[in-house]
């Protein structure tokens, strides 16, 4: 047990490192954002305007941290040695992670900033492409299939492994971004699969519990995971977003990491579980399965914002209290089983309840 603490060590304090370059980085986009603060601007699902600085902050401290540390720990370790069950893995680098973070992010400007949001999904750019326009989706898709195949080049291998890896690089930056549609919604589920990819590579059949393996997962993903949970306070507070910068990046950079630490087993069910997510994402919404499934909906909203009841302004006759003007008539995404009832009450017998009266 003690060994494994002190193996954990390095992956706390590459954590550690990331969270504050992230936060760091994010105080200073703030304070000096590039090309002016309204250019971050967006609207979210309530209507206020969020910046999407986080992304580019997340990216810039999850780099900064992964060349640190590598530069740290490389003297020391010599390179990480290659074990006899994984013949495929290389000596450590930075760079796979680096690529494929900055690569996410360069592209997910472009859409952030130059989008028009017309075309959503792979069907609608592809389709768009079919007819001759090519969307900066589509620039994004195609730039993110580069990405990863750049970077599982750099991880090393042979065909099938920088296949496997790249597909692992773009399609994880690609489907988090599918999630990015609610505050801290995408960071969460970064996080949970971080947990996914540290257990895969802890399980694995090597050597014993001693072998260098056993914590590369742990390893791999503490600095894109806390980079990313540094600023999920932001994200939950709905100060910022991610946007499809910081999402793309912080996908790829999982990607990464699950490229470097997972044996090529465990690298083919998670492509194919990307895979299949996406496709399905085409047909199914995300938001509307968790919305249905009350675990998904209590963590989706952990955290959060307490949903608001929607209450528009009608028309009111002449003389008439504003306050008597205002009526509900949409019922909001998350309320308690006892708030909807009550809404639905108030909504179906308007005399039930009390009305303000008209001001003489």
């Amino acid at each position: 047990m003690r060994a494994a603490a002190r193996r954990s060590l390095p992956a706390l304090a590459r954590g550690t490192v990331a969270a504050s370059a992230a936060l760091a980085a994010y105080a200073a986009l703030r304070r000096y954002p590039p090309a002016g603060e309204d250019t971050w601007l967006r609207t979210n699902h309530r209507g206020e305007h969020v910046t999407l600085l986080e992304g580019p902050a997340v990216t810039a401290g999850a780099v900064a941290a992964q060349v640190i540390t590598a530069a740290v720990a490389a003297p020391r370790a010599g390179g990480r040695r290659a074990t006899e069950n994984y013949p495929e893995r290389m000596p450590p680098s930075a760079y796979p992670l680096a690529i494929a973070g900055l690569g996410g992010v360069a592209f997910g400007v472009l859409d952030d900033l130059r989008g028009s949001g017309k075309r959503r999904g792979l069907r609608g750019h592809l389709g768009a492409l079919a007819h001759g326009e090519v969307t900066t989706g589509t620039v994004k898709l195609a730039g993110l299939a580069a990405v990863g195949f750049g970077a599982a080049l750099l991880e090393g291998g042979d065909a099938a492994d920088v296949v496997v890896n790249a597909g692992l690089i773009a399609g994880g930056a690609n489907l988090l971004n599918l999630f990015d549609l609610r505050p801290g919604r995408a960071i969460k589920v970064a996080a949970l699969t971080s947990g996914l990819i540290a257990a895969g590579s802890a399980l694995t059949e090597d050597a014993g519990l001693e072998a260098p393996g056993r914590t590369a997962g742990l390893q791999a993903v503490a600095v894109p995971a806390g980079a990313a949970l540094a600023l999920l306070p932001e994200d939950l507070g709905e100060r910022a977003m991610l946007g499809d910068s910081g999402a793309n990046a912080l996908g790829a950079m999982l990607g990464a990491s699950a490229a470097q630490s997972l044996p090529k087993k465990a690298r083919l069910g998670l492509l194919a579980v990307i895979v299949a997510l996406t496709v399905a994402s085409e047909k199914v919404s995300f938001t509307r399965v968790i919305e249905n499934t009350p675990p998904l909906r209590w963590l989706d909203m952990l955290g959060r914002r307490p949903a608001t009841l929607a209450a528009p302004v009608t028309a009111r006759a002449p003389g008439q209290h504003a306050a008597a003007g205002i009526v509900a008539t949409a019922e909001p995404v998350a309320l308690t089983r006892a708030e909807r009832i009550a809404f639905w009450v108030r909504r179906k017998r308007p005399g039930r309840h009390r009305r303000n009266r008209a001001v003489v």
